[in-house]
């Protein structure tokens, strides 16, 4: 059983839910970045997701792909990610999963990159742009080296995409609560709870919900009816408004408390 889904069931067992952040990886740089993984451990995360930077990342909006431009800008690679995640794992045993576009990891060699991917300390990899039909290549190196490999699904998945995605996804299932790009909202959508039941009647796997989930209230909504909440823009706006690394573990730790204890 992967630490993922070791993860999940532990929190079925207590009838919690997953808290997830997203942050991009070298973003404001890489050593903030390791600070930020232990910082949201200690105050309640559950598992991590780290953002690949990519040049044309066309399912972010305007902060996440700010803070793609600026990883890049530092020359962040996805070797340094890796070596990141290596150092993190000497002290952690939080889920770690990578997402990113594919073109990054194809460049990389898929089959090199799955094996050093979980020889680091690496639990899943969500791929935004790779669609299930075209995924097999993916999913046969990311089977071997035991990493879960994560699809999306959205508002506008069909009954026949929940069929493919339900029978090739692993560790859990990621539902975009929204129809466009990341970022955050002021409202969420109304067919979110109408969405996961439907899933729900087709995998036991956990779902994990995000895309535009941006306040306490917002994770508190979500997590009655799934089993994560993931957030992202929301906290990398906080990044972005602070001066300093401490300020930014303060700010960034003290919004995971608050979103965690909004899920209890």
């Amino acid at each position: 059983m992967s630490r993922i889904s070791r993860t999940f069931e532990q929190l079925r067992r207590e009838k919690k839910k997953a808290l997830i952040p997203f942050i991009t990886a070298g973003y404001p740089d890489l050593p903030t970045t390791r600070a930020l993984i232990f910082e949201f451990e200690k105050c309640g995360a559950d598992l991590v997701e780290l953002g690949v930077p990519f040049s044309d990342p066309m399912a972010d909006g305007p902060l996440i792909q700010y803070a793609s431009e600026q990883s890049l800008s530092h020359g962040t690679t996805l070797d340094d990610i890796l070596r990141l995640v290596a150092a993190v794992r000497r002290r952690t045993s939080i889920p770690i999963i990578l997402m990113g576009y594919y073109n990054p990891f194809f460049k990389f060699g898929l089959e090199q990159f799955t094996r050093q991917a979980a020889q680091a300390g690496v639990d899943g990899v969500l791929v935004v742009d790779l669609p299930p039909e075209e995924a097999s290549e993916m999913k046969c190196f990311a089977d071997r080296a035991g990493l879960n490999l994560i699809f999306l699904l959205a508002p506008t998945s069909g009954p026949e995409r929940i069929d493919r995605i339900v029978r090739q996804a692993s560790g859990f299932i990621y539902y975009v609560s929204l129809t466009g790009v990341t970022g955050v909202r002021p409202v969420l959508d109304r067919t979110i709870r109408r969405q996961i039941a439907t899933i729900r009647k087709k995998s036991s796997l956990p779902i994990g919900v995000g895309f535009g989930i941006s306040t306490p209230e917002h994770a508190k909504t979500v997590a009655r009816w799934s089993d994560a909440v993931v957030v992202g823009s929301a906290i990398i706006k906080i990044i972005s408004q602070c001066r300093s690394t401490e300020e930014t573990l303060q700010k960034a730790g003290n919004f995971i408390r608050t979103l965690k204890r909004a899920m209890q």
